[in-house]
């Protein structure tokens, strides 16, 4: 099969994913959405508060999206290094949607991969859809008002 082939082959299954992901979404929407992208009325789900991941208050950025996915593959490694550097600042998280399909819509997640910035206390504060860069991440929680400390 040609390269251009593959491309068109992997295109159209994140198309039909994410259409998928979006009719959930409409069947079964938890919060109404605000400006920049928070989400009012949705906090994290009980399995991930901070206080039950670690018995601390610390912020928590959970990404879903899929192992198979492009983008998110791309987002492993940030979100490893993320993880492994701010250990004991700030909690990462990551949710493959195509292996737990229930917790798409949980979220609301439109696109994948997405990101979601929550405060130590589990209130959703920004959210990303796409690919987002270890800068732009760590740019994003300093323009939250958080301070993450790099521990590594």
């Amino acid at each position: 099969m040609s390269k251009v082939g593959k491309i068109v082959i992997v295109t159209v299954l994140i198309a039909a994913v994410v259409v998928v992901l979006a009719v959930k979404q409409n069947r079964s929407d938890q919060g109404a959405a605000t400006q920049d992208g928070v989400v009012a009325s949705r906090q994290v789900p009980a399995e991930y508060r901070p206080e039950q991941l670690t018995g601390k208050g610390l912020p928590v950025l959970i990404d879903l999206g899929a192992d198979k996915c492009i983008p998110c593959k791309m987002m492993a490694p940030i979100l490893e290094e993320l993880k492994s550097e701010y250990e004991g600042t700030l909690i990462v998280e990551f949710i493959d949607v195509w292996k737990n399909p229930d917790e798409a819509p949980k979220y609301g997640i439109k696109l994948i991969p997405t990101q979601i910035f929550y405060d130590a206390s589990g209130k959703e504060l920004f959210r990303h859809e796409g690919f987002f860069s270890k800068e732009d991440i760590l740019s994003k929680w300093k323009e939250l008002g958080i301070e993450v400390t790099k521990t590594k």
